[in-house]
C-alpha cells in the first residue's frame, strides 16, 4: 500500500502477527507524542528590540517543574527501542554488527536528510530577511531535536553488549555499575566545578533504559517486582532532591545550577530506571488496552511516521511562534491573554503537525535512492558499524551549536560518515 495512504482498521488487524508485543508500540508512540505535546505547551517566545527570546514556561512555575517527573518520558523511547532491537539482532541472519546497525540506521536517518535540506534552505532565506538576533537563535535551535537520534544510534550500537543481560543477576549488576558510575561523575563535578566537563560521560544514562528493554523482552522482571523497584527509585530520587544538589525540573532550563538533562544527572538516571520499571509493571494492562481495534490502528499509524512527528513538529512550532510574535501576539509570561493564546496555538499545532505527518510520512517510509539497500560483507562490518557510531556522535555534538559555527562541521562529519558507511555496503545487482 502506498505510504501516502492509511490502511483500514481491519487491514491493520490482519497484518498484525499474533505474537506482536503491542505494549512496546504503545509505549513508543505515547512517549513521542508526550515530547511533542510538552514542547508545544511549554515553549514561549517574544521579540523585543529585534531579539528573539525562546524560553520555557518551566522557568516560571515550580508546579510545572514537578510535572516533569511524570512527563519526562523520553527514557521510554529508548526502553521500547532496545526491547524491539534485541530480538532483531538475534534474528540477524548474517550475524554481523555493522550490517545490522546499518539496517536500523537506514530507517532512522532516511527522513533526516530532507529535514536538514529544509533547514539549509530556510536558514538561507531567514539570514537575508530577519535581524541577526532572530536568525541566530533559530539557527541554534534547528538541530536541537537531533540529540535523541545521536544518542539512540549509540545505544543501538551497544545492543550486542546489552544483549548479554540474560539473567536477573546480570541485570542488577549492569544497572548498579551504570548508576554507580553516574553517581561518581556527579560527585566529582559537584565538588570540583573545574571538572564540569566530566558530566558528558553521563550520556551513558541512556544505556539504562536499554538494559530494562532487554530485561523486559526476556522476562527477567515480574510486574510486581518492577513496580516495587519503581517505587524504590522514586523514593531515592525524592531523597536526592531533598538532600542533594539537584534541581526539581527534569527538563533543562537556564536557571538550573546543576542541569538534570544536559548533561544527564544522577536524578535523571534514577528517573529512567523508575519509568522503565513502571512500564514493565504496566505492560500487561497496556497490551490488553492495545487489543482494541481503534487503539491499535492509531498506534500502528502513529509509529509508521514516528520520526516524522518528532522532527517536523519543531519547524512548525518555531514558525507558529514567529508568526504570532510578528503579529504582536507573543506567548510569553507577563503578556496578556496567555491562556487564550496557549489554547489557540495548541489547536493550530495539532492541525499543522497532522498536515505535516500526512504530507511527509512518505519520506520516512519510501526507500531513498542511493541510501536504502546494500549488503555489508563480514570483512567490512566493523568499519561500517564504527562509521555509524561516528555519525551518531556527530549528530549528538551538533545540537550544541545548531546549523552554525562548529555545528556545521558536525553535520558535515555526520553526512560524510553516513555516506562512507553506505559506500562500503555492496549494492546487489
Amino acid at each position: 500500500m502506498p505510504a501516502t495512504t492509511f490502511p483500514s482498521v481491519a487491514e491493520v488487524a490482519r497484518a498484525t502477527p499474533a505474537d506482536r508485543d503491542r505494549a512496546l508500540d504503545v509505549i513508543r508512540i505515547v512517549s513521542l507524542l508526550g515530547v511533542v505535546t510538552g514542547h508545544t505547551l511549554m515553549a514561549t517566545s517574544i521579540i523585543t528590540d529585534q531579539v528573539f527570546h525562546w524560553d520555557n514556561l518551566l522557568t516560571t512555575s515550580a508546579v510545572l517543574q514537578a510535572l516533569t517527573w511524570i512527563f519526562q518520558i523520553m527514557p521510554l523511547f529508548f526502553f521500547a527501542g532496545v526491547a524491539s532491537s534485541v530480538t532483531s539482532y538475534h534474528n540477524n541472519s548474517a550475524g554481523d554488527w555493522g550490517a545490522w546497525l546499518l539496517k536500523r540506521c537506514t530507517r532512522l536517518y532516511r527522513p533526516v536528510f530532507s529535514y536538514l535540506a529544509f533547514w539549509a534552505v530556510a536558514l538561507m532565506v531567514l539570514h537575508r530577511v530577519a535581524p541577526v538576533h532572530v536568525y541566530e537563535p533559530i539557527a541554534g535551535i534547528s538541530t536541537q531535536l537531533l540529540w535523541f537520534l545521536g544518542a539512540y544510534v549509540l545505544v543501538l550500537a551497544s545492543v550486542p553488549l546489552l544483549a548479554r543481560i540474560t539473567t536477573t543477576a546480570r541485570l542488577a549488576g549492569a544497572v548498579a555499575v551504570g548508576y554507580g558510575l553516574i553517581a561518581v561523575v556527579d560527585a566529582a563535578r559537584v565538588n570540583d566545578p573545574s571538572l564540569s566537563w566530566l558530566g558528558y560521560a553521563n550520556l551513558s544514562v541512556w544505556l539504562l533504559p536499554g538494559m530494562f528493554g532487554v530485561a523486559y523482552r526476556r522476562g527477567l522482571l515480574r510486574p510486581s517486582t518492577a513496580a516495587a523497584l519503581g517505587v524504590m527509585m522514586l523514593a531515592v530520587n525524592l531523597a536526592l532532591l531533598r538532600f542533594g544538589p539537584y534541581e526539581l525540573s527534569l527538563v533543562g532550563i537556564e536557571s538550573q545550577r546543576l542541569k538534570n538533562m544536559t548533561p544527564p544527572s544522577l536524578l535523571l538516571a534514577g528517573h529512567a530506571i523508575m519509568m522503565c520499571a513502571f512500564a514493565i509493571a504496566a505492560a500487561p494492562a497496556i497490551s490488553r488496552w492495545a487489543t482494541r481495534p481503534r487503539v491499535w490502528w492509531l498506534t500502528v499509524i502513529g509509529n509508521s511516521g514516528a520520526m516524522t512527528l518528532y522532527l517536523w513538529h519543531m519547524p512548525a512550532l518555531l514558525g507558529l511562534h514567529l508568526a504570532f510574535d510578528y503579529l504582536g501576539l507573543p506567548r510569553y509570561p507577563g503578556q496578556p491573554h496567555l491562556l487564550a493564546l496557549s489554547i489557540v496555538q495548541l489547536a493550530l499545532m495539532v492541525a499543522l503537525v497532522a498536515a505535516l505527518f500526512i504530507a511527509l510520512r512518505p519520506l520516512e517510509n519510501n526507500p531513498l535512492p542511493y541510501w536504502d539497500g546494500g549488503t555489508v560483507t563480514a570483512a567490512r562490518g566493523t568499519a561500517v558499524g564504527t562509521l555509524l557510531c561516528l555519525a551518531g556522535a556527530a549528530t549528538l555534538a551538533s545540537v550544541s551549536w545548531g546549523l552554525k559555527g562548529p555545528g556545521l562541521l558536525c553535520v558535515a562529519v555526520l553526512l560524510t560518515a553516513l555516506a562512507t558507511a553506505r559506500s562500503l555496503a555492496r549494492t546487489p545487482d
